[in-house]
């Protein structure tokens, strides 16, 4: 019957039925919560195996081609989702919650292999146990890809096998780490919010306005250009109020200050603070408020949006908007965060700018950076497939390290994930329109993680229970030791030597893992966003050090 050879025979339809119909079931039985706690998307490997066990299968061909191309899709997604702020998460900070990433990285990659040499278990076998127990799907995919490279195209199905094996309880695991630690350290949760504040980073990214009123006699007459000069601060102000007139004005370079004028400008905390100290004071209060007014006489504030793709890549000095309008940009909203508008500051597609100045003026600014937000909702995907092109090629190239008998490569998932990282940081620098919706980031990633776990899983069903049954129960535990004996030591390593908070170890233990599921309790105990925060420094690097790790494991199992 055709009913029966749609889901036996080998073809085209076969195959988008039977991958439709695997990730549709993981999907639905993904909302199952134990405890709080779902194994999400991982469900379609289940559902996969399952599948493959009694013989429903895809053809070598199609399985490699929907393996990797799902993997890219992946894996591309989350290098577009971390990349802007990859770079800056080491600073202030970043660097040691990196370190003690690498550390916990280490410490699990050690501990499998320490388990291999005294069990003697395959080592092939302990990298899916080993990727499996830290939940992360890259590296599982980095993996397999590099075994089928090494033995021409060849795949094992062990590698999908200890993952799927080590995964329920390595989520399981990391979660219990995160307990045991507030546990060992007789943590209270309202006494944290005081330690993570002491640990603060002194330089927040985020900007506030202040209301500053000059009564220093040594800047009696001097212009804002020379104030801002003798102070090297990053300060930009927008509006004066002379002491002897009650209207309000816009403010320039050569605006000059006398004696109980205030202004009104945008910086860093920090900056604000140095500016209040050589001008004279600050202004709390409702004296500070008169400025919070969307219009004050002929003068405006608003909020415009760059939709304008020409301007992708500029610098703020480059529109010479100060020139030839008269207004002022203030601040620039990107990704949640307010940036002081420097005239080095370049200019990304979806960035909202903030103007004051005549209405206008502010209208011709407005026609000039775009403001037509409908347009955001196009995806850019010429810098996207243009950027897996790319990806796909660095991954290729071989390279050599030191005491390995073959050349590493980055592979399908190592280049691509390092090609988007840079991409998304510096692709608007080169006026390459690397903007997209997260809704579609989202779909990329949600569509190729399923497509990738769908087909490892119809790949791997076949004989799954016939391993776990002859020895494969001994997974459970190697992978539950590989997940709880790293996190427990770094978050001690962490908490003792470091100080750290323990919301930012929950973090950090999330973000090392790559874990969304410990991620997700991690916020429900903590109430606001230090885990999450911990979670996106420590996650771009982990990540990268994940896949390489599973590459260097593999090499040496072969």
């Amino acid at each position: 019957m055709w009913f029966t050879n749609l889901f036996m025979q080998p073809s085209v339809a076969h195959s988008i039925v039977l991958l439709s119909l695997v990730i549709a079931t993981g999907l639905a039985l993904s909302r199952i919560k134990i405890g709080g706690v779902s194994l999400g998307v991982t469900w379609v490997l289940f559902v996969g195996i399952f599948a493959s066990h009694f013989g429903l299968v895809l053809d070598a061909t199609t399985s490699h081609f929907v393996k990797e191309f799902g993997l890219i899709l992946f894996i591309y997604s989350i290098g577009m989702e971390v990349g802007p702020g990859f770079f800056s998460s080491f600073r202030q900070g970043g660097l040691s919650l990196n370190l003690l990433a690498t550390l916990l990285i280490l410490l699990g990659s050690g501990i499998a292999y320490a388990i291999h040499l005294i069990t003697g278990e395959s080592l092939t076998a302990m990298i899916g146990v080993l990727y499996g127990a830290v939940t992360n799907t890259p590296g599982l995919g980095a993996a397999q890809q590099t075994y089928s490279d090494m033995m021409g195209g060849e795949s094992n199905a062990i590698f999908a096998q200890g993952y799927a094996v080590a995964y329920p309880l390595g989520v399981v695991g990391i979660i219990l780490s995160i307990v045991l630690l507030r546990s060992i350290f007789r943590i209270k949760l309202e006494d944290e919010q005081h330690l993570h504040t002491q640990n603060a980073q002194k330089h927040e990214e985020e900007v506030e306005a202040a209301t500053i009123e000059v009564s220093n006699d040594a800047v009696d007459g001097k212009t804002i250009r020379e104030l801002l000069k003798v102070s090297g601060r990053k300060v930009v102000v927008t509006r004066v109020k002379h002491h002897e007139s009650d209207s309000i004005e816009m403010a320039n370079a050569n605006t000059i200050l006398t004696l109980g004028d205030r202004i009104y400008m945008v910086a860093h905390p920090d900056d604000i603070n140095a500016i209040a100290m050589l001008l004279g004071h600050r202004i709390e209060g409702q004296g500070a408020q008169q400025w919070s007014d969307q219009s004050h006489g002929e003068l405006v504030s608003t909020r415009i949006v760059v939709t304008n793709t020409g301007l992708q890549g500029k610098r703020l000095r480059d529109l010479s908007i100060r020139q030839s309008l008269n207004v002022t940009i203030s601040r620039i909203k990107r990704a949640g965060i307010d940036l002081v508008a420097q005239p080095d500051l370049y200019l990304q597609l979806g960035d909202r700018i903030t103007v004051v100045g005549s209405a206008s003026d502010v209208k011709k600014v407005e026609q000039l950076v775009g403001n037509a937000v409908q347009r955001l909702d196009t995806p850019q995907l010429f810098a996207t497939f243009i950027g897996i092109a790319l990806g796909v090629l660095l991954g290729m190239v071989p390279i050599m390290l030191p005491g390995m008998p073959v050349p590493v490569k980055l592979g399908l998932a190592g280049g691509p994930l390092i090609v988007s990282i840079l991409l998304s940081r510096f692709g608007p620098q080169m006026h390459l329109v690397t903007y997209t919706t997260a809704s579609v980031k989202l779909l990329l990633r949600e569509m190729g993680i399923c497509l990738f776990m769908a087909a490892v899983g119809l790949g791997a069903g076949q004989g799954f229970i016939e391993t776990v049954m002859n020895g494969g129960l001994w997974w459970v535990l190697y992978g539950f030791l590989i997940t709880t004996i790293p996190c427990l030591l770094t978050g001690i390593i962490a908490r003792i030597f470091l100080h750290h908070s323990y919301f930012t170890i929950a973090g950090l233990i999330s973000g090392a893992t790559t874990d969304p599921p410990a991620l997700a309790y991690s916020n429900s105990i903590c109430g606001n966003d230090q885990a999450s925060v911990a979670y996106a420094t420590v996650y771009p690097l982990s990540m990268f050090l994940r896949v390489i790790m599973a590459q260097v494991l593999v090499l040496m199992a072969l």
